[in-house]
């Protein structure tokens, strides 16, 4: 198909008005992940313009969590694509009605706005210009709807990676950074739970009996966090501490919860390991360690992702916007699982987003239209990178 990149943003431009539409159809929805009926809806709202576009609907019911929704439009060309959304927000049931969808000149702002209902807007609206337009180079498109990414896509990941295994390129949807940023490398994340299980005791009638839990675990917060080395990408966070049953009662149990973050995948190993040996480690008597949990995303190395970069650099110039590679980033996303498999993935490329996963979370709705073109000419062009 003939295709002018300023053309398409043009085009995409004057359907604003219909996109902002769907926007806030999508954001007044309650859709954290726990809010399983409200994800639902997002999911419905998704199947049916998907279903319009031609796409033939795989939606799968979750026991754990909302649906999944696996779409495909089968073409004559070659090269399989796969685009990785998310239907759920990091915001829990009654948000809305707090904090409902608005617009104040060009920001539009609400729960989700841009992590990630904006870029699934975005998507669909790309999707439509392409195939108004004749566009059939590829083998095919696979759009996969996650319903726990917040969660870390838990219950997803297995599916992700099969998707992935069978795909040439990953373009996700995840809101630009601010100022045009796109994203190419993500490091390791993890999340582990350590559980002590010690005795009870009335602490001045039979204080010797007793073991404590909250003793036990409370030693370990501080070599966990001293494995932290911010200036390198590492970090270990005991972000919650939880024990006892009463003031006068030795502890039976408590609980950390550790988050780990790692620049590369080898640091997330060496860290891992260290998690374990600490975890392992008992200090007094009559309490018993439990440590669960692991890596939850493998480490997002930019190893072949460099042509899907230098494509939007070359497009973002053609639309005189900005666009910018960002430093690797400690948050994770679907991305990492098929950029750990060697799948060529470029991240990132939904609407410019501003204060990600706050209260002022806002997109501007020009970006909209203008990475919506940069979304369109990444696809016409994918077959360019050689990988295939």
């Amino acid at each position: 198909m003939n295709f002018d990149v300023r053309e398409c943003r043009t085009t995409l431009a004057q359907q604003l008005p219909e996109m902002t539409h769907t926007l806030e159809r999508l954001v007044n929805i309650d859709s954290g992940s726990y809010c399983v009926e409200g994800v639902n809806r997002v999911v419905d709202i998704m199947e049916a313009g998907l279903r319009t576009l031609g796409f033939t609907i795989d939606r799968r019911p979750m026991s754990a969590c909302a649906d999944q929704l696996v779409a495909t439009r089968t073409l004559s060309g070659r090269g399989r694509l796969l685009i990785l959304g998310h239907a759920d927000t990091v915001w829990p049931e009654g948000t809305v009605a707090e904090w409902p969808f608005s617009i104040d000149g060009d920001r539009a702002t609400g729960p989700g706005v841009g992590d990630m209902k904006g870029g699934l807007v975005m998507a669909l609206s790309s999707l439509r210009y392409l195939f108004a337009h004749g566009f059939d180079d590829l083998a095919s498109i696979t759009f996969f709807l996650v319903p726990d990414e917040e969660l870390g896509s838990v219950h997803s990941r297995p599916a992700i990676e099969a998707a992935a295994q069978e795909a040439d390129f990953v373009l996700v949807l995840e809101p630009g950074r601010p100022g045009g940023g796109i994203v190419t490398a993500r490091g390791a994340l993890g999340a582990f739970q350590l559980c002590a299980h010690g005795r009870s005791a009335h602490c001045a009638v039979n204080y010797a009996k007793g073991a404590s839990a909250i003793r036990e675990l409370a030693v370990k917060v501080e070599p966990l966090e001293a494995l932290s080395d911010p200036e390198h990408g590492a970090v270990v966070n005991v972000g919650m501490f939880h024990g006892g049953a009463a003031r006068q009662v030795v502890p039976p149990e408590a609980r950390m919860d550790i988050d780990l973050r790692a620049r590369t995948q080898a640091q997330a190993d060496a860290m891992i390991a260290e998690i374990r040996r600490i975890g392992a480690e008992r200090r007094n008597e009559g309490v018993a360690l439990d440590l669960r949990g692991g890596l939850t995303r493998p480490a997002f190395t930019d190893a072949h992702n460099g042509p899907l970069r230098d494509i939007a650099l070359d497009l973002a110039a053609q639309l005189d916007i900005p666009l910018f590679e960002v430093p690797p980033t400690g948050g994770g996303s679907d991305g990492n699982f098929s950029a750990a498999l060697g799948i060529p993935t470029l991240d990132a490329l939904g609407p410019v987003c501003e204060n990600i996963c706050a209260r002022d979370e806002s997109i501007s709705l020009a970006s909209l239209a203008e990475r919506g073109a940069l979304f369109c000419g990444l696809i016409l062009q994918l077959n360019n990178t050689r990988k295939i």
